[in-house]
């Protein structure tokens, strides 16, 4: 039975054509991501929840050695389209432990927009902590834990699932509210070192082409992200 960590059928098929496009996933966060990479040539770098393929292809041009792993075959297959036999992909269950990495494999790890739908969270940042290398770098995105506030209201402090609704024929995007605290929390309790936390915001591009959304976007907080490195 699929886990409702990942995004199938129709979902997947929803998620990866707005990923390609949409204000959130190409204006503000792979831009946000992309450029916490930075240099990236050489590196063997696992891409957590690959999705659609966006990031990894990215990534590819830049010179990294990609393996993307997402619990979607829908989304596996769009990544597929986007990479070719550039990089490995694999169908992989975020929930259980990454047995096909042997330890300190890997130069960076990259999860982007991922954590927040785990139950297992702290499992899932152990099994990364082992298979990087020591000094290799995670990178990590989420929902900025105030915009989930402001949608779904209750207590800033609240844990609990949600879901968010984004069309009348589709599934919902089920995953768990945090805070700022909790979420760096988690992934230092998994030993890792917080290198750089940043809030990002759409970049200038989105205003060519949608000035509404961009003044929208940049007065408020859609993510965090963060670049940890494992001592």
């Amino acid at each position: 039975m699929p886990q409702d960590t990942a995004y199938h059928g129709a979902l997947g098929a929803a998620f990866a054509a707005h990923s390609a496009t949409g204000a959130y996933n190409a204006y503000i966060d792979r831009p946000a991501m992309l450029d916490l990479a930075g240099d990236v040539a050489g590196q063997r770098l696992l891409d957590v929840g690959c999705g659609a393929g966006h990031y990894a292809a990215a990534l590819l041009e830049r010179g990294a050695e990609v393996v993307g792993i997402d619990g979607s075959a829908e989304l596996l297959a769009h990544a597929k389209e986007q990479v070719g036999d550039r990089a490995e992909l694999r169908l992989h269950d975020l929930e259980r432990a990454l047995d096909f990495a042997p330890d300190a494999s890997f130069d960076l790890a990259l999860s982007a927009l991922v954590v927040h739908h785990l139950r297992d969270r702290a499992g899932l940042l152990r099994e990364v902590f082992r298979v990087l290398r020591p000094g290799g770098r995670f990178l990590v995105s989420t929902t900025h834990p105030a915009a989930d506030w402001k949608h779904f209201g209750g207590s800033y402090f609240a844990d609990d699932w949600v879901d968010l609704h984004v069309g009348e024929d589709l599934p919902p995007i089920h995953f768990q509210r945090n805070t700022v605290e909790g979420f760096i929390g988690e992934l230092l309790e998994a030993g890792f070192v917080l290198e750089r936390l940043t809030e990002p915001r759409p970049v200038p591009a989105l205003e060519a082409i949608d000035a509404e959304a961009f003044a929208k976007l940049d007065a408020r907080p859609s993510f965090l992200a963060v670049v940890l490195r494992r001592p």
